[in-house]
């Protein structure tokens, strides 16, 4: 276990918020809660199947666990979904029926200050649990997107904040334009800074370094930088760089001598999702890197997307992080 899980580990121990699993019948979501319960890093709202959850042989003492068919709670959650949703057309039969959904019920319980966050999955496609997410919680002030990161911890790494960097966004924004991908740079920055602790060194990657290269993909970079720096004038943020220039100070003082980020970034923003995805992969797999999420940014509370393939470490170190995004 890398030092920045055991340091959000500690934090969510310390001041520990309410997590609601909506996918209570996936085995790994109740060995990733016997644990998360036993380390008392978070509480839990379980919901699922209550005789197929108890059948598991897990303890889960202390969680709240919820039998979707029966909770007498539903027809209030549905009133308050109908009052959210009524503008776009929801009906109040529409809302009854959404409390139904593990997802749309579990999203209710955030919105509703039962829980701090969500985490899901598992068990469905991305578009499944963020369609609830944004249609309820909706996006934080200030953000213009939903986008996604992986914080990556590379070991015996001399870059980055001693091996450890967000990755944006390798989850959800396909192609994103240049307004979008500086909206992604900032809120990557800040979530590095929530979450690891330190001052966010912001390097927009691409092919090119300082004009090497001239195209289209090359220049959105360009733009997607000159939007960024004036939206937030005060991160250290820089482009366009290759990725050797952003992370080796040898190569980033030859390659962009000028730049306040070359040779020492620590958030790497890609310019698609291809990149992005890759690049992930190619760390996690070659490098035997830890890779945390995909981690979302710009929900009003934090709802995080796991993988279909995860595993129930996975889980445990997601649900960790989505304390910590809850407490700040």
């Amino acid at each position: 276990m890398s030092a920045f899980l055991d340091s959000i580990i500690a934090r969510a121990k310390s001041d520990k918020k309410t997590i609601v699993l909506p996918e209570g019948d996936d085995p790994r979501m109740l060995e990733a809660a016997e644990r998360i319960l036993a380390e008392g890093v978070a509480n839990l709202i379980i919901l699922g199947d209550v005789a197929a959850i108890a059948a598991s042989r897990r303890n889960l003492d202390g969680a709240d666990i919820i039998d979707i068919a029966t909770f007498e709670g539903k027809e209030e959650l549905a009133s308050q979904l109908y009052e959210i949703r009524k503008a776009k057309g929801m009906t109040p039969e529409q809302a009854r029926e959404k409390m139904d959904d593990v997802l749309y019920l579990g999203v209710m319980f955030v919105k509703s200050g039962r829980a701090d966050g969500m985490v899901a999955g598992a068990c469905h496609s991305t578009g499944d649990v963020l369609r609830p997410s944004l249609q309820i919680l909706k996006t934080a002030p200030g953000a213009k997107l939903v986008s996604s990161f992986f914080v990556m911890c590379v070991p015996d790494c001399a870059f980055g904040s001693k091996g450890t960097f967000v990755f944006s966004d390798c989850g959800l924004e396909v192609q994103p334009d240049a307004e979008r991908l500086a909206n992604i740079a900032v809120c990557s920055a800040d979530s590095f800074k929530v979450l690891v602790g330190e001052e966010p060194v912001v390097a927009m990657l691409s092919h090119s370094s300082y004009g090497s290269a001239k195209n289209d993909d090359a220049a959105k970079v360009v733009e997607a930088t000159r939007i960024a720096k004036e939206l937030a004038p005060e991160l250290t943020l820089d482009g366009e760089l290759q990725l050797d220039a952003a992370i080796v100070p040898e190569v980033g003082a030859s390659k962009a001598p000028d730049s306040s980020v070359a040779g020492r970034a620590n958030v790497l923003v890609f310019p698609d999702l291809d990149a992005g995805n890759i690049g992930y992969k190619l760390v996690q797999r070659l490098a035997k890197a830890e890779a945390y999420g995909p981690v979302t940014q710009g929900i009003a509370a934090p709802v995080n997307d796991l993988s279909r393939g995860c595993n129930a470490a996975d889980i445990f170190g997601v649900v960790a992080i989505t304390c910590v995004q809850a407490q700040a």
